[in-house]
């Protein structure tokens, strides 16, 4: 048993591939059932904001909008891409003034489902999460203040505003923009993968090499880490509870969340990663350097379990970790509001 496996009972791999009987697959599901949760095909409640279809539309729009950016040249969508697994597919992003940011741009696809946001957890939720790459220099570099005039200076979003949030004497407020986007970014969610589908109880769906490589992925101890409805996406862990990665992976000058904390203890603490869709994300892990999905497996292995998984292990957790691809929100582009005499010019790049 893996040390850092915190469930009292773990199938073994051999099971699945010694056992065809019926008997070991329903006991392979009841022991992912414990582990792990589909998918919901709802929206999920978000606190403190009603999810409501005026703030969605409003949200969406905000979401694809350049001019929420100091050039006009970046949204939302220019990192969180929706085609592309709602990332950029950089190692790192590239933002105002052709900056490189320092970190990859985790998906936005099931963020919702997250504990906290942003690799450090330092946004509590998708809300406090919009607003922070909208005013940082090396991304959209623009503030409060030009947001709410950009905003404001076009009668559609002013209506927009009004309302979304109807009742509120001020509407178009940078708060308001914020929970518009989180609206939103609640509704791109993918159920429905080929794994939540064996889950319910679909035995055919998964091929015997995705079955084997989900009984790995919990009698090896990947799951203590990956697990719930986003296979990951709350906890923090330092990367290399057994063995650090070289400097080409976990860059020495980001301590993570220290960086939140200061706290000796958090030196190169990240928040665990979410799974789902991961073969759509690539490249893989904070820092953005590794681009193969079965060499990320592999470097996890090494760094979190202190184990040199073979190359038959590596394949069949990487088939299965494929098979957590769910469907993609299907995302009209919006049309946006024409902008003004009064609506800021766009200003560097």
């Amino acid at each position: 048993m893996n040390r850092f496996l915190t469930t009292t009972t773990v199938l073994c791999a051999a099971c699945v591939l010694t056992a065809g009987t019926a008997i070991a697959a329903d006991d392979l599901r009841s022991q992912a059932k414990e582990m792990f949760e589909p998918v919901p095909s709802m929206v999920p409640a978000v606190a403190g904001n009603a999810v409501t279809g005026e703030r969605v539309e409003l949200g969406r729009a905000l979401f694809f909008d350049p001019r929420l950016s100091k050039s006009g040249l970046i949204s939302c969508n220019t990192c969180h891409n929706l085609g592309m697994g709602g990332d950029d597919n950089l190692e790192t992003s590239i933002g105002h003034g052709w900056q490189k940011g320092p970190r990859n741009a985790p998906t936005v696809l099931n963020a919702v489902f997250n504990e906290a946001q942003f690799w450090d957890g330092r946004a509590e939720d998708l809300k406090t999460q919009a607003k922070g790459p909208v005013q940082a220099g090396v991304e959209m570099a623009s503030t409060p203040e030009r947001v709410v005039t950009t905003l404001k200076s076009m009668p559609a979003y002013v209506e927009a505003f009004s309302v979304a949030f109807s009742g509120e004497p001020d509407p178009v407020t940078f708060d308001n923009m914020a929970k518009a986007i989180e609206a939103f970014e609640a509704t791109l969610i993918t159920p429905a993968s080929r794994f939540d589908q064996w889950l319910e109880g679909n035995d055919a769906i998964l091929d015997e090499t995705e079955k084997t490589g989900l009984a790995l992925f919990m009698d090896k101890g990947c799951v203590a880490c990956h697990n719930g409805v986003n296979v990951g996406g709350h906890g923090y862990y330092p990367f290399g509870v057994v063995e650090q990665p070289g400097a080409d992976i976990l860059p020495p000058g980001d301590k993570g969340r220290f960086a939140v904390t200061k706290t000796a203890t958090d030196d190169y603490v990240f928040r665990a990663g979410p799974l789902r869709n991961i073969e759509l994300t690539a490249p893989y892990f904070h820092s953005g350097m590794v681009w193969d999905l079965e060499q990320a497996v592999a470097v996890m292995g090494s760094s979190q379990l202190g184990e040199t998984l073979s190359d038959g292990d590596v394949a069949a957790i990487t088939a299965f970790l494929k098979a957590l691809t769910g469907e993609q929100p299907k995302v009209e582009y919006p049309i946006l509001p024409v902008s003004t005499a009064d609506t800021p010019r766009p200003e560097g790049m």
